[in-house]
């Protein structure tokens, strides 16, 4: 069981991380609301500019998501012009993805507002905040792959 004073850290540690991802997408969400898009579109613009040729069904592995839950989004993005689909030649079944120009450039602006503040306040913390945030963040990631954790 955990004490009474770490649940108050720990719950302190959620709302820290609630607010912060809130703070971290809404530079993005902003931008995308303009043209009518979401957070959800904004995840597959980025692993699409990270995997250019990336089929449908590696996506839907990337994203974690369903088939019914990706078509929508992804839907739109193809119609706005923003990702492209081609036939693989390995495999005429899959459609690969890749970002248009337009893609490319939206995404890179989306990215690019993380980026620059992720910079910024790595410079600010330092170095050892910078690898023990990382530290964090990939523990919390591999723990997500390995199910949920026992209750105490």
């Amino acid at each position: 069981m955990i004490d009474l004073k770490r649940q108050a850290e720990l719950h302190a540690a959620i709302e820290l991380m609630f607010h912060a991802y809130r703070a971290f997408t809404a530079p993005p969400d902003a931008i995308l609301a303009q043209r009518g898009l979401g957070r959800v579109h904004h995840r597959i613009l980025y692993f699409v500019a990270r995997n250019p040729g990336i089929t449908v069904s590696a996506l839907l592995g990337v994203l974690g998501v369903s088939k019914q839950a990706l078509n929508a989004p992804l839907r739109q993005l193809v119609d706005a012009g923003l990702i492209t689909t081609s036939t693989s030649d390995r495999d005429r079944r899959s459609k690969l993805l890749d970002l248009s120009t337009t893609g490319l450039a939206l995404e890179a602006e989306l990215s690019g507002t993380q980026m620059a503040r992720l910079d910024a306040l790595f410079q600010q913390a330092g170095p050892g905040a910078e690898a023990a945030w990382r530290e964090v963040m990939a523990a919390l990631r591999d723990s997500a792959q390995r199910g949920p954790a026992p209750m105490p």
